[in-house]
């Protein structure tokens, strides 16, 4: 065996040796065989092309051909060409893959679950680490510089596992790496040898082989020794934004203890901002009515003048039945709900979501009870994943007299919540009291700080600004006037504190999307902060600042004229709550993205407005061009997207119903081009809803969207449909809307490559089925005559 080719099998080697640290984060290691097994073919095709010889660029080109081709083979078969060839299928479906690991990773726990896109983004960068270590090592014969990808492939790991063994991966990696480097330089070691070796041993060859690889050991013995010791002596910070809740949330036997878990906040805009919105809680209420139930998960009440976190608190064990929340008095009218929750399987939270006040908790497990909060903490690694459990709860109705007659706060409680940093910009006071001028007690002050961040004060609710961190964040949100439930929250609540109310801040789930079964299903684009602030005989009280999110209060509508969204606003939930009559497959159409596979109100007469695809032929032919298919395929999705809506938009049938469910189809596809899947189970009302949710639409965009709805429902549902001008212009206006809010990349695969193109390989398959039925249909009449 060549030179070269021990090189290359130690480039291979080192890699997966590398890789191997990232065994504890997932469960099983078949990834990490099926690595082993493409790793092994790219090395043999970077030895067969030096063995050729091939130029060092074309034997890169060739690795990394053949790297796509594996890929393909392994995640995007289905959607390749023959099976073999990526086209723009598998490339979507790669996208699809990639965001789907991108999204497990932010959520699952250590260990994951081997999801699809977890394993390729695992065997991805194995891949790709190997090609760049291969390259270095045997191409450019630079193996030194080969340890910057395995570092980086190293950090990974040692970044998210905190297990006890991270010492056995760090010596399997070092080991790699050194067995790489005396592969490539023992000609170099040599040199060290004359210098650090001493004289040579009577006996030894005259070569001076023995001396290198002795010198060389003993370096690397010395190297890894020094990595091990030297860390234990540094000083470590422990904790922090990104760090875990341990083992356990107390000390001792589990009997008491305090808790100091991690900020809550962290994912929550990756939340608001994920592609693909899964289901995280199903709400069942064993009344059978539906309620705008917000869910908390835990609440922030240490202010430092920059971040809101959960103060440390004593905990304790579970009561059967919890104490009446701080400050709620007989007077209040309140209704006893009883609700049984599901968190879905990956879904690994810290906290117990429930609804407040909560008054009784059946669950099983080890979890802890913080009285204060009145929430649930998992205890030594106890989290909500896959948990069902039922919360009995107190669903509050003060009116707007009990809140404004609502007494002084005990003293004690007055003075924690009430407490602002001296480094809050004066900015924040100042604006509390402008806004609230003339109000005549706490409760119109509050009324009057909600309405002004969401109706009259400009503010726009954007879930990627960036209003900067520190003391002045606040005032910087203040002055540009754009932000997400965050800032809202965090403003009100310091401004509250400012005028004397105490006030928190509360993390949780808005109201979600009620099912044709009875349930609510709350998915991880309805997470939510809010405001919550104290009265005394009501008790700690929710505000809702944030335009366009979860539900304004009653009790702040009362006698509060000003309170009330104008009519080009839309409801914040949908213009309607109530659910389905049939049972839904909402949740496995939006796991398929394929509307068509669920029953839809307008199937049977939406045919003129849905747009065909090419035909087979035409599919053989841009197969047959293979590398000129392969500029000109991207480009297809486009130019097919722009037919349609134009066909769509501006199409004179003389029918209005065709008009209408044309509109309709072509705003549902760009919606979905942005990120909304398709839920045909829902009506044109709710799938409406679900659009200004799901694509962060207010104003004028948004009543587009009702109005488009409403002329389909026209269409649907009444004897003699009403004329409905000017549906194209909303559908435009829409669109523009969508594409606002979201980053460049959806934009550009909006654009180039739209998740709606995917209605033409629908197509055909159906075409194709009708075709083989009618075939099938005629092979009878034929044998019979």
């Amino acid at each position: 065996m060549s030179g070269r080719a021990r090189l290359a099998l130690c480039a291979a080697a080192a890699t997966l040796m590398t890789s191997s640290a990232l065994l504890p984060l997932v469960d099983g290691p078949t990834w990490l065989l099926l690595s082993a097994l493409l790793v092994a073919v790219q090395a043999g095709v970077g030895i067969a092309a030096r063995r050729i010889p091939l130029s060092r660029s074309l034997t890169l080109l060739a690795q990394l051909l053949v790297t796509l081709v594996l890929l393909t083979l392994v995640f995007a078969r289905a959607e390749a060409l023959g099976g073999l060839l990526p086209g723009p299928d598998a490339f979507l479906r790669f996208g699809a893959l990639f965001g789907q690991g991108a999204d497990d990773v932010s959520h699952y726990a250590i260990p994951a679950p081997l999801t699809d896109g977890i394993r390729l983004l695992l065997v991805g960068g194995v891949l790709l680490v190997h090609l760049l270590v291969d390259t270095l090592a045997v191409t450019f014969r630079r193996a030194a510089p080969a340890g910057l990808p395995l570092l980086a492939l190293y950090s990974v790991a040692a970044g998210l596992s905190d297990g006890a063994a991270d010492w056995l991966w760090f010596l399997v990696a070092a080991a790699g790496y050194l067995m790489l480097l005396l592969a490539e330089g023992r000609e170099r070691l040599a040199q060290w040898g004359r210098v650090f070796g001493g004289a040579p041993r009577a006996g030894a060859p005259a070569g001076g082989v023995t001396a290198p690889a002795r010198t060389g050991r003993r370096i690397g013995a010395v190297a890894l020794g020094v990595a091990l010791v030297v860390p234990l002596a540094l000083p470590t910070l422990h904790g922090g934004l990104l760090g875990r809740a341990g083992s356990g949330v107390g000390a001792g036997n589990g009997r008491g203890g305090t808790i100091s878990a991690v900020n809550p906040l962290v994912s929550l805009r990756d939340s608001l901002n994920v592609d693909d919105d899964r289901q995280v809680l199903s709400l069942r209420p064993s009344s059978g009515e539906v309620p705008d139930m917000y869910v908390r998960i835990v609440s922030l009440d240490d202010f430092d003048g920059t971040d809101w976190k959960p103060s440390q608190r004593r905990i304790a064990a579970v009561p059967g039945v919890f104490p009446a929340p701080a400050g709620l008095s007989d007077d209040v009218k309140r209704t006893t709900l009883r609700t049984v929750i599901t968190a879905a399987d990956w879904y690994a939270q810290d906290w117990l979501p429930m609804p407040y006040p909560p008054s009784g908790v059946r669950i099983d497990g080890n979890w802890r009870y913080e009285p204060v909060g009145m929430t649930l903490v998992g205890d030594h690694g106890q989290t909500t994943r896959g948990e069902t459990y039922q919360v009995t709860s107190l669903e509050l109705q003060p009116t707007a007299k009990q809140l404004a007659d609502a007494p002084k706060p005990p003293a004690a409680l007055e003075r924690e919540y009430t407490r602002v940093p001296s480094r809050l910009p004066d900015v924040v006071a100042r604006t509390a009291e402008k806004v609230t001028s003339g109000a005549r007690n706490h409760y119109e002050e509050a009324v009057r700080l909600q309405d002004w961040f969401s109706v009259d004060g400009g503010f726009r609710y954007d879930t990627e600004v960036q209003v900067g961190r520190g003391a002045d964040a606040i005032a910087n949100f203040l002055k540009k006037k754009e932000g997400f439930c965050v800032h809202f929250s965090f403003a009100m609540a310091a401004m509250a504190r400012t005028l004397g109310i105490p006030a928190r801040v509360a993390v949780g789930f808005a109201p979600g999307t009620p099912q044709g079964d009875g349930s609510v299903s709350v998915s991880l684009r309805d997470a939510h902060a809010w405001p919550e602030l104290y009265f005394q005989g009501v008790g700690w009280t929710r505000f809702e600042p944030t335009p366009t999110r979860g539900t304004t209060p009653a009790y702040t509508q009362q006698d509060t004229p000003s309170s009330a969204r104008p009519d080009q606003e839309l409801p914040p939930r949908g213009a309607s709550r109530e659910p389905s009559a049939a049972a839904t497959q909402g949740e496995t159409c939006a796991a398929q993205e394929k509307p068509g596979a669920c029953a839809d109100p307008s199937a049977a007469v939406a045919a003129p407005g849905g747009g065909g695809g090419p035909s087979g032929g035409l599919w053989a032919a841009l197969i047959a061009l293979g590398a000129l298919a392969l500029v000109a395929l991207p480009l297809s999705p486009m130019l097919w997207r722009t037919r349609v809506r134009a066909r769509r938009l501006d199409g004179h049938s003389p029918d209005p119903a065709e008009r209408t469910l044309a509109a309709w189809r072509e705003l549902t596809d760009s919606a979905w081009d942005h990120g909304v899947i398709p839920d045909d189970s829902l009506t044109p009302r709710g799938s409406a809803a679900r659009i200004v949710r799901l694509g962060r639409l207010d104003g004028e965009a948004g009543a587009a969207v009702h109005r488009v709805a409403a002329a389909l429902e026209q269409v649907l549902y009444a004897p003699e449909p009403r004329p409905a001008p000017g549906l194209a212009q909303d559908v435009r206006r829409v669109i523009a809307a969508l594409a606002a809010p979201v980053g460049r990349g959806t934009r550009l695969r909006a654009l180039f490559a739209p998740r709606s193109a995917r209605r033409v390989l629908w197509s055909a398959q159906d075409r194709w089925a009708a075709l083989r039925a009618r075939a099938s249909a005629l092979r009878p009449v034929r044998g019979a005559a």
